[in-house]
């Protein structure tokens, strides 16, 4: 057991606090933020501190962290706070839920959060950093690599390489042997059927249409 500290505030962070206090043998003591965002002296119930002193609070030589964040600035954001907190001496820890199916002989990256009901198959790796939300398929020989977030539901399939900094939205699907180049951002439904390019963004052609008739209209 780790004693554990989160950084964020955010809906990120209350999920995370929920996790791993939850389904994990770490114990969530405190929360820290850059100091010009701590408005209160607690979070949850727990001590709030600025992350520029957190050292002072908790030393890194007793205490891990655990950067919550989400995908903003295409995880920019939550890879910066990464960085920051491995210069400060602290050894980042990662989620993996008890409800995930992780049949992978790698190691698992560190940061990162797989949440419930994902298929992680054989020969897959997983960078640092990495989000992979609820209910995802990564195909085997798959690699992911660092600082991206995958949504739910997305289906990855065997062999593809998704490149650092991508966000892929909730029911993509990916061909298989697909290569996702970095900080590409592939749209919720979009069918990615050939490699991408740098910084690419794939949106579906069409969204949902409104129908010329309204639902009482409609027999069931």
């Amino acid at each position: 057991m780790a004693k554990l500290i989160l950084f964020g505030t955010g809906d990120i962070a209350k999920l995370a606090h929920y996790y791993f206090t939850h389904d994990s043998a770490h114990e969530v003591i405190a929360f820290c933020v850059d100091a010009a965002y701590r408005t209160a002296p607690e979070f949850l119930g727990l001590p709030l501190v600025s992350f520029e002193d957190v050292e002072h609070h908790y030393p890194p030589a007793t205490h891990r962290m655990f950067i919550a964040l989400s995908y903003a600035r295409m995880n920019q954001l939550r890879a910066a706070k990464y960085a920051a907190a491995k210069e400060r001496g602290y050894n980042l820890v990662s989620y993996l839920s008890s409800h995930a199916t992780c049949l992978t002989q790698f190691p698992i990256g560190d940061n990162c959060f797989i949440l419930e009901n994902n298929t992680i198959q054989p020969f897959v790796t997983i960078g640092n950093n990495v989000t992979l939300w609820s209910g995802n398929h990564i195909g085997h020989d798959s690699t992911i690599a660092d600082h991206c977030f995958i949504s739910s539901h997305v289906v990855i399939s065997g062999h593809c390489t998704i490149g650092a900094y991508s966000f892929l939205g909730v029911n993509a699907t990916l061909h298989n042997s697909i290569q996702i180049a970095e900080r590409c951002l592939i749209g919720a439904g979009a069918v990615i059927m050939k490699d991408t390019v740098a910084k690419g963004v794939y949106l579906p052609k069409q969204g949902a249409m409104l129908f010329a008739k309204n639902s009482d209209e409609v027999e069931l």
